[in-house]
């Protein structure tokens, strides 16, 4: 589940240069340079741990001299008053790198949690997968995916050049779900799938006589889903997506369904409540 050194190393270097670009006057006018200091990063609620090497990073970059042992991994369940890491170092360090600590925990550990709630409600044995989308935080995209991963969901395409993807837009400029469907797939890869997004039963049926891989089918209600995964009988891969509330999700699921993709997961994720706790002086 983990993400790529490069990709963390550069989002710490410009939430470390925005919270600290000015220095930091609190701790520099009221903390001796030389003291040491020792912290615990502790759950004030229950949660989906996420974001531990994030911290690392932090610390990483601010100050080598500063320890940092994981004491739960990413994807763990935790209580209230778990302690998750516990840092040891510089007190200055540990103080300047505390808020940027805590902003990555807290929203990733969110969109675990959150992630978690979704996959959980799914019935036992289900094989349908949740799944985010696109509707991520601009430039934390890789961070927020690996959340979801940590929250037992899966990953939706990364970007616009990972996959074919034809939503209503596309249908509306290319005059139909079957000119949208031929003109893509003459142009994709052989190695691409076809996915296109509908919101009638009727473009559903013209996606299918296209030979559309994937349908996506947008804000249907219960009774729509159950005639069109009658009028798809498993010629297609069929994802559910348009405001799916955690209370829908099993119901979709027993439909038969592969994936229902959420975009809450990462656009409306609560932040979870943690804590980094003095501990004293090292």
């Amino acid at each position: 589940m983990s993400i790529p050194r490069l990709i963390v190393s550069q989002i710490v270097t410009r939430a470390l240069e925005e919270d600290l670009g000015r220095g930091d006057l609190t701790t520099e006018a009221c903390v001796e340079e030389t003291a040491k200091g020792a912290a615990a990063l502790v759950a004030r609620e229950p949660a989906v741990f996420c974001g531990g090497e994030l911290v690392r990073e932090v610390y990483a970059q601010l100050d080598p001299r500063v320890t940092v042992a994981l004491h739960r991994n990413d994807g763990d369940k935790v209580q209230p008053g778990t302690s998750l890491l516990s840092l040891r170092g510089p007190a200055r360090s540990l103080l300047e790198g505390e808020r940027v600590a805590l902003n990555f925990c807290q929203r990733l550990s969110g969109v675990a949690t959150l992630t978690r709630a979704y996959v959980d409600a799914l019935p036992q044995g289900s094989k349908t997968r949740i799944a985010d989308t696109r509707k991520t935080t601009p430039g934390l995209r890789a961070l927020e995916r690996h959340a979801v991963r940590a929250g037992g969901g899966h990953n939706h395409r990364e970007d616009l050049g990972a996959a074919v993807l034809i939503k209503d837009n596309h249908i509306a400029a290319a005059g139909g779900v079957g000119p949208a469907i031929d003109r893509c797939r003459a142009r994709a890869a052989h190695t691409s799938r076809i996915e296109c997004e509908v919101d009638t039963l009727e473009q559903l049926e013209v996606a299918l006589a296209h030979r559309a891989d994937i349908v996506l089918l947008d804000n249907f209600d219960d009774a729509m889903l159950e005639r069109a995964q009658k009028l798809i009988a498993g010629r297609a891969i069929v994802e559910v997506s348009g405001g799916v509330k955690l209370e829908r999700v099993a119901q979709i699921a027993r439909l038969g369904v592969d994936v229902i993709s959420v975009g809450a997961l990462t656009h409306s994720a609560p932040a979870i409540d943690l804590g980094l706790d003095w501990t004293g002086a090292s």
